[in-house]
């Protein structure tokens, strides 16, 4: 839709008003004269002076004949073809005729005439002569009405309308009705002001739902992880009780009590690290230590790490870095963090006498890694979930086989903040495969 600039609408509504009187004086003007000349020429005067040389002359060789009505049809057709009017009055002022009765010509010129016959006056005769100042001065008020009003409805159409709903839609917005309908207006400015307030309003609708979004995740944040929290202090109480009481009466028993307790607390340990993690990288979003690392040499460090724990079920960890260059500007403690969390779900969730392949190379300006891993994979329903904070895919949410539910969801965020992205998937074969890039150092 093509608009004006409120400044160009002005100028051309003070344009129309000053050009529409204009318009209607000369269209009276020519009316009146036949002529648009504003100036009065002796052609026009000759003219006028012959009409009332032939009105004169009528009205004065038949003063006989002044009540005749039969004589005044004569008089009152000459009358109008020469676009005159005139009064003849007797002796005695007494009004006998009238060329157009009940019509007052005050604001014309006149002309006046004494009849005389035998030195005895018959007589008057005023004739009204034709004068287009009085038409011309309501043709000019009426253009200037006219035109004022057009452009006041063009203004109220255009200009006040718009705003006047504009300002009932920030209020509607201000009551919490997000359902609000906007103006258009052919006025630049004004169109200008309502896509940026269908900016705000649409700004406003993502804020709220996100703040409704974060709400519901924190609910359910909270509910999970007093649901975690509970589940190994019970079983780390029970135990606790168990050796007070005395049940675990022989060195073995008193040994395998005390091995879970370890155990419970060692879960303990790791939700609250990974509570602390999730909430630094999500919510304080911490600044980075960058500095270039290599990102082969990182993975290598989260292989080691895991490699006791791989060991314990006999599953071989093969690592492949088919680059020498991949350097990466990142957070060293974070990324170590994120690729440890990825192998650790990979080891769990393989089982026994299984393999994980490590891979990682340089792709133009990305340094791409790769996890794959010959355990279940993940159902078609997880794949969109596998990434939300403590999803872990059990309806029971037991221990046996899940962690937290945290560590990809730290992973995807921690990668995000180094510019690059994780994607979870199965390869053809079985198993698990998450892949992501970084950008490279030489990006």
């Amino acid at each position: 839709m093509r608009t004006i600039r409120i400044r160009t609408f002005t100028v051309l509504g003070l344009l129309f008003i000053l050009l529409v009187p204009w318009i209607f004086f000369l269209t009276a003007h020519f009316m009146q004269t036949n002529t648009l000349s504003l100036g009065v020429n002796s052609l026009q005067k000759q003219r006028i002076q012959e009409r009332l040389s032939k009105v004169t002359h009528l009205i004065g060789t038949n003063s006989d004949n002044w009540a005749d009505s039969i004589w005044q049809n004569e008089l009152q057709a000459l009358l109008r073809e020469a676009k005159l009017d005139a009064v003849i009055l007797d002796a005695s002022d007494q009004e006998i005729y009238r060329s157009k009765p009940g019509r007052e010509k005050a604001w014309l010129s006149t002309e006046q005439y004494t009849m005389m016959e035998d030195g005895q006056v018959l007589g008057r005769v005023v004739i009204y002569l034709p004068s287009s100042k009085a038409v011309s001065m309501i043709a000019i008020v009426s253009g200037l009405l006219l035109a004022v009003i057009i452009v006041a409805v063009a203004m109220r159409r255009l200009i006040l309308k718009p705003l006047d709903r504009m300002s009932r839609a920030a209020r509607q917005l201000a009551s919490g009705d997000w359902d609000v309908q906007l103006p258009s207006s052919k006025i630049t400015e004004i169109a200008e002001v309502r896509n940026g307030f269908e900016v705000m309003v649409g700004g406003l609708q993502q804020s709220f739902q996100k703040q409704l979004e974060m709400e519901e995740e924190r609910r359910f944040v909270i509910a999970a992880v007093a649901h975690d929290l509970r589940t190994p202090l019970f079983a780390l109480r029970g135990y606790l009780d168990g050796i007070e009481q005395g049940i675990a009466e022989s060195p073995e028993k008193l040994a395998k009590y005390l091995a879970a307790c370890r155990e419970k607390s060692a879960q303990l340990d790791r939700l609250v690290e990974d509570l602390f993690t999730f909430t630094k990288v999500e919510y304080l979003e911490a600044e980075l230590n960058r500095s270039t690392l290599d990102l082969g040499f990182i993975l290598q460090k989260a292989v080691n790490n895991l490699r006791p724990l791989a060991q314990q079920k006999d599953i071989s960890v093969i690592m492949n870095c088919s680059s020498d260059d991949l350097r990466v500007i990142g957070d060293a403690h974070l990324l170590e963090r994120a690729l440890n969390n990825i192998m650790d779900n990979a080891v769990r969730h393989t089982p026994s006498d299984g393999k994980i392949l490590v891979q990682c190379e340089k792709d133009e300006h990305k340094v791409i890694f790769t996890i794959q891993d010959t355990g279940p994979g993940f159902a078609s329903d997880e794949l969109g979930h596998v990434f939300e904070p403590l999803y872990r895919g059990e309806a029971s949410r037991n221990r046996s086989t899940g962690g937290a539910g945290l560590g990809l969801s730290i992973s995807q965020r921690i990668i995000k903040q180094h510019g690059g992205e994780i994607a979870a998937g199965n390869h053809p074969g079985q198993g698990a495969l998450l892949s992501g890039w970084i950008p490279s150092a030489t990006a």
